[in-house]
């Protein structure tokens, strides 16, 4: 079964509605020049009206391990995302964490060999954003990034490809923010739905 995390929250009704169309796992975006952003105490104040049966993650771009071990515990999340420039072994500094690759060539799939993280999240390249850019890529690559590892697959993901997306690539999880959204921030709860059904119906 894939799992589905459900990133960019905001705010705690599209926590409480991701979690009722069955996400398994909620991102927020700790970048302050995201749309997305929110404070580690606003994070908090949502993760305590969630059940304690999924997943938080925290995503963070090209932060010291202070700010983001402070985050972290303020926050109460339960995975550190790097999804910026950070040293691969940035990785080992916290129990569990994901790190973010932007792919367009199969040549950016060389450092993950020498990459010790619990999952590698594949996103679409974008010279100037960090995610978040509602841009797919060439799935293929992210079938020969399995070799490496756990693939969160993300990118340009919606609830009109995410199957066709999970019968090509078979990845440990699906990863979608944008795809999913009324507005930058406030998630489509009807989008949410088909997105989910649909990841999973194309796993069984």
């Amino acid at each position: 079964m894939v799992r589905v995390k459900i990133c960019g929250i905001t705010n705690a009704g599209d926590a409480l509605a991701a979690v009722e169309c069955g996400a398994d796992a909620l991102g927020f975006v700790f970048y302050p020049e995201s749309p997305r952003y929110i404070t580690g105490a606003a994070a908090r104040s949502i993760i305590s009206q969630i059940p304690p049966c999924i997943a938080t993650f925290g995503v963070f771009v090209n932060e010291s391990t202070e700010t983001i071990s402070r985050i972290r515990t303020e926050a109460g999340i339960d995975v550190v995302q790097l999804h910026g420039d950070e040293p691969l072994s940035m990785c080992r500094q916290f129990p569990r964490t994901v790190k973010a690759f932007r792919v367009r060539t199969l040549t950016d799939l060389e450092p993950l060999s020498a990459c010790q993280s619990s999952a590698f999240l594949l996103d679409t390249y974008d010279p100037i954003a960090y995610g978040g850019t509602g841009q797919a890529f060439n799935w293929d690559i992210a079938v020969e990034a399995k070799q490496f590892g756990r693939i969160i697959l993300a990118g340009g993901l919606t609830p009109e490809n995410v199957a066709l997306a999970v019968v090509h690539v078979q990845p440990y999880a699906v990863d979608v923010s944008s795809g999913v959204e009324q507005s930058k921030g406030k998630k489509d709860r009807g989008k949410m739905r088909l997105f989910i059904e649909r990841a999973k119906a194309a796993a069984r």
